[in-house]
């Protein structure tokens, strides 16, 4: 971990208020030590199964209920019974930075309609579980202030703060930054993981989506600051060597078009999607972030030459371009004018092609 004179000030802040209050303690600590892991190997990458000629699929709805929504964007991917929950034990994780409420973390409908869609599906046992950031930790608090306690509650999911759990540790041959890497256990064990994330801008790792939802699963040693300014983007695509997620559900109900991740300008874009391939998802979730104009480290790069992309697509993780990318888009109403432009934005930006639903 790289120390910074910003670090510096941040650790030093730290052990002076821990003194007195726990919770800074528990900050300290992430920042500092390494968790007690027992070593295991890295999660193989298991085959996308929502593709179509080749080409991995992203499906794209807009509407307003919410449940259909989601139910719809996985039909146009084929149908959740190609990941095969029957029988498994499902976790699922969405983007808990903070307490605060979406966009800055996951709107909980989404959550709860993926939910109750696993267990349609016969999963054995279901879990909701994230680790917020360090800063804004302990991350139970933040799960009941979102909702997300109470839509796990509902569902009958365990709710798991990964900060109180166990660790164990993965050490993925082709990483350059992100060598050792301390994964919470359950995120590590769980035999489908769905990732959960927001559409938003980042101050520091530019956007965040289904790449940077990862980072949740990692515990403090491991969060991006910790390779510098210079590998905060690519060491997010790295961390995805170790944490494997088969599904990915994105809540672009509210999206973060400028600053983020903690706070920033939202724009109503009523928007679920999903997809089996990371890449193929954060292209698209930048094509929507460039319509909007608003962030300047948005614009300042084409879609596939963002540091988080282009080192995914050097590690095999999703689509390599978008050749290898088809969009599948339905609207439920009510009708929006400007959806057509959005839609046409997105392909032009991440040169997509749109597949019929």
């Amino acid at each position: 971990m790289r120390i910074t004179r910003r670090m510096l000030l941040i650790l030093g802040a730290l052990a002076a208020m821990g003194v007195a209050v726990p919770s800074c303690r528990r900050m300290l600590w992430q920042i500092l030590f390494a968790p007690e892991a027992a070593p295991v190997s890295p999660p193989a990458a298991s085959a996308n199964p929502f593709r179509a000629g080749g080409r991995s699929l992203v499906a794209l709805v807009h509407g307003q209920d919410v449940p259909r929504m989601v139910r719809r964007a996985l039909d146009l991917l084929g149908g959740l019974d190609l990941v095969g929950l029957e029988g498994k034990r499902v976790l699922v994780k969405p983007n808990v930075v903070s307490g605060k409420p979406p966009p800055a973390t996951t709107d909980p409908r989404v959550v709860a309609a993926v939910l109750e869609l696993a267990r349609e599906a016969g999963a054995a046992s279901l879990a909701v579980g994230d680790m917020s950031a360090v800063l804004a930790l302990p991350t139970q608090p933040n799960l009941e202030r979102t909702g997300l306690a109470a839509v796990a509650q509902r569902a009958g999911a365990d709710l798991l703060a990964f900060d109180d759990g166990e660790w164990v540790r993965v050490s993925p041959p082709a990483a350059r930054l992100a060598t050792t890497v301390y994964v919470a256990r359950a995120a590590y064990e769980a035999e489908v993981l769905v990732s959960v994330p927001v559409v938003k801008t980042h101050r520091s790792a530019t956007f965040s989506c289904a790449l940077k939802n990862t980072v949740g699963c990692v515990h403090g040693r491991n969060k991006p600051w910790a390779y510098g300014s210079e590998g905060w983007e690519p060491s997010i695509a790295e961390l995805n060597l170790a944490v494997r997620p088969r599904l990915f559900v994105v809540d672009g109900l509210r999206s973060m078009v400028a600053g983020g991740p903690w706070s920033g300008e939202a724009a109503e874009t009523d928007l679920v999607l999903a997809s089996g391939d990371p890449v193929a998802l954060d292209a698209v979730a930048l094509g929507l972030l460039r319509h909007f104009g608003r962030s300047a480290r948005v614009a300042a790069r084409p879609v596939w030459e963002h540091a988080q992309i282009r080192r995914a697509v050097e590690l095999g993780l999703g689509a390599r371009g978008p050749g290898e990318v088809a969009l599948r888009a339905d609207d439920l109403g009510p009708a929006d004018p400007s959806l057509p432009g959005l839609l046409d934005a997105i392909r032009r930006h991440a040169g997509l092609e749109t597949l019929p639903g």
